[in-house]
């Protein structure tokens, strides 16, 4: 994989694909791609983590391979499965002849009837992918102990088949939000890197950037009653993506100001959260007073 020389190139070339971003993040992106230590992004919902993934393979033109985690998911889920049910269908075409046959009965455990699941394509696509680990912290202990074992040396071992090894591993990003804390085992493995809500002339930047629709006065006024809110005690605090389509939406019912009139009947672009609402609704004209 053509790696950039410098952070420098590195920040610009994620521009190209519409992610802004900050020095530090950058960096540790950079030191990650050059060392090939998979990154750890940590922070809050919405700040852009799964949306750098994506820039990443865009921008180099690498094949995204995503792996959503979930509670209970297992090796399985996560590296290759039989296919069964053409398994069956293929014993049921075969004739008492072909049953005898070593080497008819040996394709039943072949590549043909082999479903590759996330890890095990991200391993033969090597540095030609980015892997994806999405909400890391959803999976159990159990299964984190076993990523940590493919992430050391990128190797899957099939017993019917052999060991399959990249020659050089992908560029692999972990994202989690914290819903609990992560083994220091898998940490010490990653280089890592906290991504906090932007700066707001960053934010601005960013929602001109993702939609170019919206003039920089409306995204300052959105941006300026978001900052507000992620103040206030709530469940789900905005994120960025959240501030981007509040902005779109006003954009698109042609409102160049926001007023605590006009926030109310678009609020349901920025908060999700029914006893959020409430909170929000009660304190509309302080949070817009400034927008």
């Amino acid at each position: 994989m053509n790696y950039p020389n410098t952070v420098k190139e590195l920040t610009d070339t994620l521009r190209q694909g519409n992610y802004l971003a900050d020095r530090g993040l950058a960096t540790a992106v950079f030191v990650a791609m050059s060392l090939q230590r998979p990154i750890l992004l940590e922070g809050e919902v919405g700040v852009g983590k799964t949306e750098l993934a994506k820039v990443l393979s865009q921008v180099f033109n690498r094949e995204l391979i995503r792996l959503q985690c979930y509670e209970g998911i297992d090796t399985n889920q996560a590296l290759y499965e039989w296919d069964y049910a053409r398994q069956l269908l293929y014993i049921r075409a075969m004739s008492a002849s072909d049953a005898s046959n070593e080497d008819a009965v040996e394709k039943l455990f072949g590549p043909k009837f082999l479903l590759e699941r996330p890890l095990m394509k991200a391993v033969q696509a090597g540095d030609q992918a980015v892997l994806l680990i999405d909400e890391v912290d959803r999976a159990d202990d159990e299964f984190e102990a076993f990523l940590l074992e493919v992430l050391s040396d990128f190797q899957i071992s099939i017993p019917e088949i052999g060991t399959i090894k990249a020659e050089r591993p992908p560029l692999v990003v972990l994202t989690s939000n914290r819903t609990r804390d992560l083994h220091d085992a898998l940490k010490r493995r990653c280089m890592y890197h906290w991504i906090d809500y932007p700066e707001p002339n960053r934010e601005v930047e960013i929602v001109t950037v993702q939609a170019p629709g919206v003039s920089e006065g409306l995204a300052r006024k959105v941006v300026s009653a978001v900052t507000r809110l992620r103040e206030m005690d709530l469940a789900k605090p905005p994120g960025v993506a959240e501030t981007i389509d509040w902005a779109r939406t006003l954009e698109f019912l042609g409102e160049s100001r926001l007023n605590a009139e006009i926030a109310d009947i678009t609020l349901g672009s920025v908060i999700k959260d029914r006893d959020d609402l409430d909170l929000v609704r009660n304190n509309l004209r302080e949070i817009t007073s400034n927008a």
